[in-house]
């Protein structure tokens, strides 16, 4: 059963702190060693049912420990950024206007800098 206070944190949030706990650990972590790392009173359950879904969307991978898994990241956090660009991007059958509002939306460095991305000017 999942702790009433579980249910309040949006599922972003508890994702980016289950990614973060897995980024900063030297070795894949189980869910319990997770739920110790955030010692925020999470229920194992649910760092569990985070966990799967971080494996569903291709964020972390896991190998066999004992009766169960243990989690590390696959992604570092401009990787995961970028991915969760890709997705929302994909959700939307107007990709040329997403763009065009999403360019027209940058501060002027940042579109300077990705003009030098796009003209392969820097990596």
């Amino acid at each position: 059963m999942t702790d009433a206070r579980d249910e309040r944190r949006p599922a972003g949030e508890l994702e980016a702190a289950v990614m973060a706990a897995l980024w900063a650990a030297e070795a894949p972590l189980t869910p319990g060693r997770v739920q110790a790392e955030l010692g925020s009173g999470l229920a194992r359950t649910t760092v569990t049912t985070i966990l799967t879904r971080l494996h569903e969307k291709g964020a972390v991978d896991r190998e066999r420990q004992g009766r169960g898994y243990a989690y590390f990241p696959v992604q570092d956090a401009p990787g995961l950024t970028a991915r969760r660009m890709h997705t929302e991007l994909d959700r939307d059958a107007d990709r040329e206007t997403v763009l065009a509002r999403f360019v027209a939306q940058l501060s002027p460095g940042d579109e300077q800098h990705l003009r030098r991305l796009l003209e392969g000017d820097e990596r």
